[in-house]
């Protein structure tokens, strides 16, 4: 068992949350008390970053002394959305969001991974009819490790993870947002990845 924070407490964060407390782990969800997002991180193993990406990096290094020699996973995406409410671009062209949490948290151990999918798929990878790809980005290979294993818990086959390597490959990953309004705009809210067909 493995003690986690969740940040971030609307349908991404809510669905790890309950899929991770399932699988036997001690989850704390962060709501938008004061101080509630300190308090979890603080007690926490794992700290999972579910918050909106636009406003992720401001809120994360803000608990810096939390997140000290902690794993954090980075699910969100920092996107500029339209006016329907769907990304039109992204706030970090040319880097990430991923990259500047580890820039700004240098002691604390960034893994990006699950944001190239729609939510219900990080729980539930086994529901499409042909096998998703979920990329790990970080600089240390034991964090990845850590990552795998929480995601082999929410389902998803070693053979269906794929480590890119260093964080800055995290921008590829990220940069995968882009497909999504168009995705969603041509099939509507089914549940999807991108997925690596070999």
């Amino acid at each position: 068992m493995t003690t986690i924070a969740v940040l971030g407490n609307g349908r991404v964060g809510g669905n790890l949350a309950t899929a991770l407390t399932r699988a036997g782990h001690e989850v704390t969800v962060a709501d938008r008390a004061p101080g509630a997002t300190g308090a979890a991180a603080r007690t926490a193993q794992i700290v999972i970053n579910a918050t909106p990406g636009a406003g992720s990096l401001d809120r994360l290094v803000a608990l810096r002394e939390e997140l000290r020699d902690k794993i954090l996973v980075d699910v969100s995406n920092a996107t500029v959305n339209g006016p329907d409410g769907l990304p039109a671009d992204l706030i970090y062209p040319g880097s990430s969001l991923a990259e500047h949490l580890q820039e700004a948290l240098p002691e604390t151990r960034v893994v990006k991974t699950l944001n190239t999918m729609l939510y219900t798929v990080m729980t539930a990878p086994a529901a499409l009819t042909q096998p998703p790809t979920a990329f790990l980005s970080g600089q240390d290979p034991q964090a990845k490790q850590v990552a795998r294993g929480l995601l082999a818990d929410l389902g998803w086959h070693q053979e269906w993870i794929t480590d890119l390597g260093g964080i800055e490959t995290a921008r590829a990953a990220e940069a995968a947002i882009l497909f999504v309004p168009h995705v969603i705009r041509s099939s509507g809210f089914a549940p999807f990845a991108i997925s690596i067909a070999r």
